[in-house]
């Protein structure tokens, strides 16, 4: 089974920038659809962004939309979450999710892989 691994959280000013990443262990990481999803202290784990296959289709939260990007890179086995603009209400653990059910899921459910989380804090 996949294993994912997050990095590339921390620290950041309101309006400043981060990428997170999410490195697979299996080559095959183009079976999986994969997306990320954030959880704040004493709330329930939300939807972010969600990418196909070969990345040629994506949803992102209405939350993010236009701030947020999700990318992958097969080749390197890794999935990537552009964060613009960030918000104090960016704070959150964020966790990279691979599913090997077909279609861009919003309900953390249908994800059966998940990493060990990214801290990313928001600073105002």
């Amino acid at each position: 089974q996949v294993q994912l691994v997050e990095s590339g959280g921390g620290l950041v000013q309101a309006g400043g920038s981060l990428r997170l990443s999410c490195s697979a262990s299996e080559r095959a990481l183009n079976n999986y659809y994969m997306a990320w999803f954030r959880q704040a202290p004493g709330k329930d784990r939300e939807f972010v962004a969600a990418i196909n296959y070969v990345g040629s289709r994506i949803e992102h939260a209405e939350s993010v939309k236009g701030r947020f990007t999700i990318s992958r890179d097969n080749t390197k086995n890794t999935v990537y979450l552009q964060m613009t603009s960030l918000k104090v209400e960016d704070t959150a653990v964020y966790y990279c999710a691979a599913s090997r059910f077909s279609g861009l899921q919003i309900e953390p459910g249908p994800y059966d892989v998940w990493g060990q989380g990214t801290q990313v804090t928001v600073s105002s």
